[in-house]
């Protein structure tokens, strides 16, 4: 699975102009099952975003975890995080999982974070988003669980 993480202050999605999830200080995480991927995938994806230090302790440093922090987490499927941009102009998708098994992978994802104990809300999934957010740092990080 591939993820593209960023550290906020507040975030949310909407589809046809109504908000359906959001998050204050915590993480927005973009995912993409890739083919594959499998439940144990997204579990080891989502173990190490709850545990990746990347939140400031009290001298400053990126030394606490989502988990430490009790921040929250915004999850957006986005299969162009799959996109080949190789060979010409139009990138190509073909990497990524198909859409019944992406959906699969990504409510398995979503429920993780979850069972994690970390407070989770979560986009629709194909649906046409509105993504807002506030960086906080900025912090952005891309994780590729390489299958």
């Amino acid at each position: 699975m591939r993820a593209l993480i960023q550290r906020v202050a507040e975030a949310s999605v909407a589809v046809d102009g109504a908000v359906i999830g959001q998050t204050g200080p915590g993480l927005m995480i973009l995912v993409c099952a890739m083919q594959g991927d499998d439940t144990a995938t997204a579990d080891k994806l989502a173990a190490k975003i709850a545990k990746l230090r990347i939140f400031t302790d009290d001298a400053g440093k990126m030394n606490l975890s989502l988990l430490q922090t009790g921040g929250g987490a915004l999850v957006v499927s986005q299969f162009t995080l799959a996109a080949d941009t190789a060979r010409g102009n139009r990138p190509g998708f073909s990497t990524a999982a198909p859409p019944a098994e992406g959906q699969a992978l990504y409510e398995h994802f979503t429920d993780a974070m979850r069972g994690l104990g970390i407070p989770t809300e979560q986009g629709k999934f194909g649906a046409d988003m509105k993504v807002a957010l506030v960086n906080d740092g900025p912090v952005t990080i891309w994780i590729d669980t390489d299958g």
